[in-house]
């Protein structure tokens, strides 16, 4: 048990990444039609210091939102740095406790004629929101969180990376839409690509490097971490994008090929009937067969234009172990014995003649 408990505090730290107001505003503005008359669940955030209830909260009577639900999880770092909700402890510092903040009214509440920031501190205030606390720890999973997510039309996040798995696992099981965070490898995962691959999950606009605030006790590492004159420490990760099944315009963008197959140029891999493609913008125009392309492809993937397919039906090798998640993975994917990182297997569904 007290491993368990070490593991799993270790896990939480590493979680620890706050994503910046002006990542989510560039993000979120792509899906605004999918927001009006819904229900919007923030369950991984402190909501008073989350830029997602930010983010919402401000925005609440643009995007025509019917309610903003955030939920704060039990110790989180950086509870009441920005504004105090409960009561202090004996040292004068926030308690740490889960709550809840259910907003279903924002007005001008210091009547300069817009909502700012400066009205976000006044919701509460009024008698049609609400700032409870929580009786468990506000993990994702705890019952009365998930009765939360039941309520909610769209759930929009950073959930923790560790976790990532289970939280899309209760996602897809509870069929909600959502806009979430997460790692570029997340598409390798056996519980994730399945859900690519048919089309029940894709990709958002940005993918790639993003800065996330880290806490105080954050160590320090010598590549992607730096801290800026304010003392606050910052860290970087080259692999993020956003995971979604709302619908939006890039997903339809059809990819403009130019390159042309030869044999010489697209070889094919030893165990696998289909040819390599080491970059998206290499993909041949004119190849009507399996071509095995880099996951980073999933960020120009139109469905309309190409079809992901299952590995398993293209091995030529019966040797070769089934990966029962469909991806070219490891000592697979070699040519002339040679290993090439990970791939997806695709075809393109309108090639022009050879």
């Amino acid at each position: 048990m007290a491993n368990k408990n070490l593991n799993a505090a270790k896990n939480a730290k590493k979680d620890e990444f706050y994503t910046q107001l002006t990542d989510i505003e560039r993000e979120l503005q792509h899906y605004w039609p999918h927001f009006r008359g819904k229900v919007v669940l923030c369950n991984c955030d402190d909501p008073y210091e989350s830029n997602f209830f930010k983010y919402f909260a401000l925005r609440f009577n643009q995007l025509g939102l019917k309610k903003l639900i955030c939920t704060c999880y039990d110790g989180s770092p950086v509870m009441g740095t920005e504004l105090s909700l409960f009561s202090l402890d004996a040292e004068g510092n926030e308690k740490k406790t889960a709550y809840k903040v259910e907003i279903t009214e924002v007005a001008d509440m210091n009547g300069d004629g817009a909502v700012d920031l400066s009205d976000v501190e006044y919701l509460i205030q009024n008698d049609k929101n609400v700032l409870s606390s929580l009786r468990g720890n506000g993990d994702f999973r705890s019952k009365e969180c998930i009765e939360l997510l039941k309520e909610a039309d769209i759930v929009v996040t950073n959930p923790p990376f560790s976790l990532f798995r289970e939280y899309v696992a209760l996602l897809m099981e509870f069929e909600k839409k959502f806009l979430i965070l997460g790692s570029l490898n997340a598409i390798t995962y056996k519980e994730i690509f399945p859900l690519i691959k048919e089309n029940a999950i894709w990709l958002g606009y940005k993918s790639g490097d993003m800065a996330f605030k880290v806490p105080e006790d954050y160590e320090v590492r010598e590549t992607r971490y730096w801290e800026d004159e304010t003392g606050q420490k910052w860290r970087s990760l080259g692999n993020i994008c956003w995971f979604t099944n709302l619908d939006h315009n890039k997903r339809h963008e059809e990819m403009d090929l130019v390159c042309r197959y030869s044999p010489e140029e697209y070889p094919v891999y030893d165990n696998y009937n289909a040819i390599n493609v080491n970059k998206t913008s290499d993909i041949p125009c004119n190849y009507a067969g399996a071509m095995g392309v880099p996951i980073t492809f999933l960020d120009k993937y139109n469905p309309d234009q190409f079809e992901i397919l299952n590995a398993n039906d293209y091995r030529t090798n019966e040797l070769v172990p089934i990966k029962f998640h469909g991806l070219i993975k490891d000592k697979d994917s070699s040519i002339n014995g040679k290993p090439i990182y990970v791939r997806i297997l695709i075809r393109n569904k309108h090639p022009k003649a050879l």
